[in-house]
């Protein structure tokens, strides 16, 4: 009769979810389509792009009009032959090749923002996969929580109908334990609520104006695959950092790189001259006894002469090529980390699978198998209610166990999908829920 109405209990399926349901592949696309940095980032293209035509342009040209030598002691504009009404316009040519050059530096700096955005794209790819299958973690070790809730109140049900039927320190001991049980049950039940609460909010920073409480996650997990093969032999590290070169954060970095090389060369240029014509028009009235005047026309060109260099332009020089020396040492740090953060998520996902396996093949029957056994030998009078108890918290363990094992590997598929970005893929790939 007990063993009936454990296998009853032990046969309970998942709850049915009839709200909506919210799958992997939603979650990313729609994260992809709301997220304002992606905008952010092609405004600052934009501004980059503009700044850079109007870099390559000549300055305005100065016009300068005015009164020259007027008389002080009357201000009469025909009394003094150097009295001149003057109209004049002057023109800087910047140093060589200073327009060409900045407007190549912003432009290259341009070409950053669509590798940065295609950066992003994978990032957000990865954080969004991250927080949907934790909150899908903590919702299916709930639903195992609650399947063996059930079996250890009926535990209760049975120790205290045997305390009260019969006098033993064995019997009052069976009816704390299967309390003790229960209770710690109610407590992780508690902790996982909050924890998917905190990842389904973290989840609303990616989905803004979709209410969270309303949706709920589809029950099956999603198929994530890698997206090449990464199989280890010969020359392994040397073939992951030349697909980590083609990663459009390296990418965007060596732009990066390219962007502060031509800072060097502008600023080079500061140690040629700048150029400045001009020319001006004097216009004179006639004498006070009307005897014409001619008018004056003038012309000049004026430079500046780079002399004093030492603390000036050889500084800026310096700066430039420290500058790009910075960004060197950039790209080789973040190419250290990514390989280290590839190599490691790469032999997570072995140890992963080859544990997924081990539970699925052999251990999930083997730990049902001891349930079992304990089980019937309780329900004949030959077993210990402690082992009983003991036999199904293994096997819920077990259960929760391989469901973060399965997560784990989602997750690391995820991570390894990130490294595997190259700037000549599609910007859209794809996750079946």
């Amino acid at each position: 009769m007990k063993k009936a109405a454990f296998i009853g209990l032990i046969g309970l399926s998942p709850l049915v979810w009839a709200q909506d349901e919210l799958t992997l592949g939603q979650a990313v696309s729609l994260a992809l389509e709301n997220d304002p940095w992606l905008d952010g980032s092609r405004y600052r293209e934009r501004a980059l792009t503009a700044q850079s035509i109007a870099a390559a342009s000549l300055p305005d040209p100065i016009v300068s009009i005015g009164f020259e030598n007027l008389p002080a002691d009357g201000f009469n504009f025909r009394q003094e032959p150097m009295t001149q009404f003057r109209v004049g316009v002057s023109q800087v040519f910047p140093r060589s090749e200073t327009r060409d050059l900045k407007r190549r530096q912003l432009s290259e700096e341009g070409a950053q923002q669509p590798l940065m955005r295609q950066d992003r794209l994978a990032g957000v790819r990865v954080a969004v996969s991250r927080l949907w299958l934790e909150a899908y973690r903590n919702r299916w070790a709930r639903e195992l929580i609650e399947e063996d809730r059930a079996l250890f109140e009926y535990l209760v049900d049975v120790a205290e109908s045997s305390y009260t039927s019969a006098v033993g320190e064995t019997r009052r001991q069976d009816l704390v334990r299967a309390q003790l049980e229960l209770t710690r049950l109610e407590d992780r039940l508690t902790e996982l609520q909050q924890q998917q609460e905190v990842n389904l909010a973290g989840l609303h920073e990616w989905l803004p104006g979709t209410d969270m409480n309303d949706i709920e996650l589809s029950d099956s997990l999603p198929m994530l695959t890698l997206g090449q093969s990464l199989a280890v032999g010969q020359n392994h590290t040397e073939r992951l950092v030349q697909l980590l070169l083609a990663h459009p954060r390296i990418r965007s970095i060596d732009q990066k790189i390219v962007a502060e090389g031509t800072g060097i060369r502008l600023a080079e240029q500061k140690y040629k001259p700048q150029w400045s014509v001009n020319a001006s028009y004097g216009y004179r009235e006639d004498d006070p006894m009307g005897v014409y005047r001619s008018d004056f026309v003038s012309f000049g060109v004026s430079f500046d002469l780079p002399m004093f260099t030492t603390n000036r332009q050889d500084k800026e020089v310096q700066a430039a090529q420290a500058t790009e020396a910075a960004a060197r040492t950039e790209k080789t740090l973040e190419l250290r980390s990514m390989l280290a953060g590839l190599e490691a998520a790469l032999a997570r996902l072995e140890r992963l699978s080859q544990r997924e396996s081990l539970y699925e093949e052999r251990l999930l029957q083997e730990i049902s198998d001891q349930a079992e056994a304990s089980l019937t030998a309780y329900t004949n009078e030959a077993g210990d209610f402690a082992e009983v108890v003991r036999a199904r918290i293994a096997e819920l363990n077990t259960n929760i166990d391989f469901l973060n094992i399965q997560i784990d590997r989602l997750q690391t598929i995820a991570e390894l999908n990130y490294y595997l970005v190259s700037v000549e893929e599609d910007s859209t790939r794809s996750v079946s829920p």
